[in-house]
């Protein structure tokens, strides 16, 4: 009896749940949808995957181009490449990113590399003291739709204005599955927070 209604409550838990992590997916498509560049003193791109090579995967790409985009229309005269060295690569996210930046003709000065960072709370953590060394204060974050809530929330919890700006996005599928595993970092980020546990890398989220 008592194991049937432990099933029972269970099994209402899970349905709950599943119309939350809905309902969150909604808003993490939403938010990601809407660019809200304005004029900052910085453009903070965050890393994404390399390959072994350590030739720039499409996030990255996806992610460049729009800051590129973002300081041609003069919104800020820095940019921020942040990110450090994935797991099996060779150099840093962000010295990839600085490396196209160049190629795409913002000048060498005008970048400047954060290459310590290994998620996005860290990215936000150690983008903050390089602002803080060259006395900037507020930001545009970069990075895909997906990742845009997640971000612009671990940034304002390190203390950095700022407002976000989507890339392309990406091939339909891998939007899906990129989603659903902010859906799940969203959980740990505030599980995280409630424990009072420190800066932390989980290498899926």
């Amino acid at each position: 009896m008592i194991l049937k209604r432990l099933l029972r409550w269970s099994w209402r838990l899970f349905r709950w749940w599943l119309v939350f992590a809905l309902l969150l997916m909604g808003v993490i498509f939403i938010y990601g949808r809407v660019d809200r560049a304005e004029s900052a003193d910085a453009i903070v791109v965050l890393g994404a995957g390399l390959s072994p090579s350590g030739r720039p995967g499409p996030a990255l790409i996806r992610r460049t181009d729009q800051a590129l985009a973002l300081w041609e229309r003069g919104l800020a005269e820095h940019v921020i490449c942040t990110g450090g060295i994935p797991y099996r690569a060779t150099r840093s996210e962000a010295s990839a990113c600085g490396e196209l930046l160049r190629a795409s003709g913002i000048p060498a000065e005008a970048i400047f590399l954060e290459e310590e960072s290994h998620s996005t709370e860290e990215n936000a953590l150690y983008t903050h003291a390089l602002m803080a060394e060259q006395g900037w204060n507020s930001a545009i974050v970069v990075s895909d739709g997906y990742h845009l809530l997640r971000a612009t929330w671990l940034f304002q919890l390190e203390g950095i204005p700022n407002v976000t700006s989507p890339a392309v996005d990406p091939p339909p599928g891998n939007h899906l599955f990129s989603m659903g595993r902010e859906v799940v970092a969203l959980h740990w980020q505030v599980v995280k927070d409630l424990l009072g546990l420190p800066v932390t890398y989980v290498p899926v989220l």
